[in-house]
């Protein structure tokens, strides 16, 4: 008979760092009893998720629910004393288990499915804490200063680089405006007519501030129409060709808390980005045309901006008309006009702005302050037209650019002739590769989304230092409209969660999923 031979116990996987009862592979103990130093870093990072653990708006996109392997529940009665209750709950949907993509629990290291990392009483408490109702960070009053946070003294000098956490949170809430923009398009794509007929509101447009209230939808028309043989033949969807589409709105501050907050009621005006074959096409004609004497900005740019569609108005008369009227509506009270875009409708920004700046202006009455927020938005017009704005309309530009984003670079200068300049203001530069999630080697169409843009914002606190450690912004959304670019720690994460965003196969002919909502699709340039 051979000898007995006493197996080890059976662990696929090896000790948990995060359990305290569990020993440094290759550190010995002393006495039996855990290594000092294992035990103290555990701690530390058990404490550091208590602290920033934290649950994320809801997603704009619908979620598929996968049963995660047995392997990866803590079963009931396991010693710790733990109900699987709030797991259970959390898989169906009920819990927001999707909490679990917040930046804060993707800890760097992090090699393993999270139930291979934790402790079965630290992965139960984690989940309970998702569970929990958003605990967002404290809103700061700026009423005190609210013209400096927006550019008017000192054109945000001082502001940027270390970020201020107030104006971070400015700036994160205006790009989610935009993100609204494209998810109202998007659900519901040729809502055109329909919106035009009643001058009302975009039906599928919901913003993630309620302290605004939308007012009017914008709509831009192209002065160029696909031909009706290519329009017959094509096998893209009708609103993908269609001359005029949702591209904004304009929206007020009518909480009078936040009003009180703030220091003034500002006016936002959103504008989305390239979406339809019209404007891309639109956005080629970069050739500069005259807006006066000197003053020369893109054609495609200035075509969007001025033509009117078969039955709603010019873009420009549209936000010229509503603006006026909020503007009487309020009259006696602190206003601001703030002008949000992404890439194309950072130039229809710009182009806005500059005309506000002048109807406005009635005798000894100046125009309410007015700033513009540009997410990697290219070159609109050429030095004349920046110098203008900037100084003979008192129009200052923050433009948000990360660096690799090619699209902010165009259109590029050719020599010996006049060319195209950013708007003058100040420059918030962001860099993709500060990311703990992104992959290195992003390409261009991750640096140009406006997801990939706020996740940015949200870690950023200055040039040269480490990616935020609270920052508290979901990654679901990156995962859903950027998911290659994403580290595949991250995505494997998700998987292990039982939760994977809408893939590119379960949205609809018009771009839209079942329900309605913007699934598996980048945010459009």
């Amino acid at each position: 008979m051979s000898a007995a031979v006493t197996a080890p116990p059976c662990h696929n996987s090896r000790p948990s760092p995060l359990n305290p009862n569990s020993r440094a592979s290759g550190t010995p103990s002393i006495a039996g009893k855990p290594n000092a130093v294992s035990t103290s870093t555990t701690r530390r990072h058990l404490a550091n998720l208590d602290r920033l653990l934290v649950k994320p708006p809801p997603l704009p996109f619908p979620v598929q629910h996968r049963r995660s392997p047995p392997a990866a529940a803590s079963p009931p009665g396991d010693g710790d004393g733990e109900a699987a209750t709030p797991d259970d709950d959390a898989r169906s949907g009920r819990g927001g288990l999707l909490n679990a993509l917040n930046l804060s629990t993707l800890l760097p290291f992090t090699r393993k499915p999270a139930v291979d990392e934790m402790s079965p009483r630290s992965l139960a408490y984690m989940q309970r804490l998702l569970t929990l109702s958003p605990r967002l960070s404290p809103k700061g009053s700026i009423a005190g200063e609210w013209r400096r946070y927006h550019g008017g003294d000192g054109v945000w000098q001082g502001l940027l680089d270390p970020l201020d956490h107030n104006l971070r949170r400015e700036l994160l809430r205006y790009g989610d405006f935009v993100q609204a923009a494209y998810t109202a398009f998007h659900s519901m794509p040729s809502a055109a007519d329909e919106a035009a007929a009643s001058n009302g509101q975009h039906r599928t447009l919901v913003l993630p501030d309620r302290s605004y209230r939308p007012t009017r939808s914008l709509f831009a028309s192209s002065s160029l129409a696909i031909p009706p043989w290519a329009a017959r033949r094509s096998q893209a969807p009708r609103w993908l060709t269609q001359r005029t589409s949702f591209v904004g709105y304009v929206a007020v501050c009518d909480s009078e808390r936040e009003v009180a907050r703030m220091g003034r009621r500002d006016i936002a005006i959103v504008l989305r980005g390239t979406a339809t074959c019209p404007e891309w096409a639109e956005n080629l004609r970069a050739g500069l045309v005259p807006l006066s004497e000197d003053a020369k900005v893109a054609k495609g740019f200035l075509s969007l901006y001025k033509t009117p569609g078969d039955h709603v108005p010019s873009l420009s008369a549209a936000i010229v008309e509503e603006v006026k009227r909020l503007v009487e509506l309020y009259e006696g009270e602190e206003l601001s006009i703030t002008i949000v875009g992404h890439s194309l409708g950072a130039s229809l920004a710009v182009l806005a702005a500059d005309e506000l700046a002048s109807c406005l202006t009635a005798g000894d009455r100046p125009a309410p302050p007015i700033a513009v927020v540009s997410f990697g938005g290219p070159k609109t017009g050429n030095r004349a037209f920046a110098e203008r704005l900037q100084r003979d309309r008192g129009v200052n530009v923050l433009r948000v650019v990360n660096a690799g984003d090619v699209v902010t670079r165009v259109p590029a200068p050719i020599p010996r002739r006049e060319g195209h300049v950013h708007a003058g203001g100040a420059e918030l530069r962001l860099h993709s590769g500060d990311s703990p999630c992104l992959r290195p080697d992003a390409g261009p169409a991750c640096c140009h989304d406006l997801e990939a843009y706020l996740h940015l914002l949200d870690g950023f606190t200055g040039s040269g230092r480490p990616f935020r450690a609270d920052a508290s912004r979901s990654v679901a959304r990156l995962l859903a409209y950027q998911r290659p670019s994403v580290k595949r720690a991250y995505v494997e994460r998700a998987r292990v969660l039982g939760f994977e965003p809408a893939s590119p196969r379960t949205a609809t002919a018009n771009g839209a999923c079942a329900d309605g909502q913007y699934g598996y699709l980048a945010s459009p340039t």
